[in-house]
């Protein structure tokens, strides 16, 4: 799911597309997930009210009704414990886990871990970034792909 003006893509063109505001997710038909990490997100800004229904009701027409997310608080602008979206209640956890990754939930345990790319960064680390999360043979954590795609904030 890159960009919604644009969902029929191939791979390299969706990666060139990728603009803040975006999510890609590496969708797997199995069970099990052998990658850290299930997809990558650009948020536009830090004000979770405004970003995350864009992404809860991209993800819900994938993966159907997303029950949970649960995000860094010190990363957002007022994080309410929960938001309204599209007609379902979504609630909002709050972890010590850092900004650089989002849980999200979907049914009692099915989890989705995507790495969160800081808005403002520039596209070419954006495109890195997320490339490198959706990747089936990703086992680098969040935050060190950001640093190591120079994502992060740091020159």
């Amino acid at each position: 799911m890159a960009d919604s003006d644009s969902p029929h893509l191939p791979p390299e063109a969706v990666h060139r597309a990728v603009r803040p505001g975006t999510a890609l997710l590496r969708l797997e038909t199995t069970r099990t997930r052998e990658g850290i990490l299930d997809g990558a997100w650009w948020p536009r800004s830090r004000d979770i009210a405004a970003e995350l229904p864009v992404l809860i009701s991209a993800l819900t027409e994938h993966l159907g009704p997303v029950t949970r997310v649960g995000l860094d608080a010190s990363a957002w602008e007022e994080l309410p414990v929960r938001l309204v979206i599209d007609g379902r209640v979504v609630h909002i956890d709050s972890f010590p886990v850092g900004d650089d990754t989002v849980l999200i939930t979907r049914g009692d345990n099915d989890h989705f871990v995507l790495l969160v790319v800081p808005p403002g960064t520039e596209p070419d680390a954006a495109h890195a970034a997320m490339a490198r999360a959706v990747r089936a043979d990703n086992v680098t954590e969040a935050e060190q792909i950001l640093i190591d795609t120079h994502a992060d904030g740091r020159a």
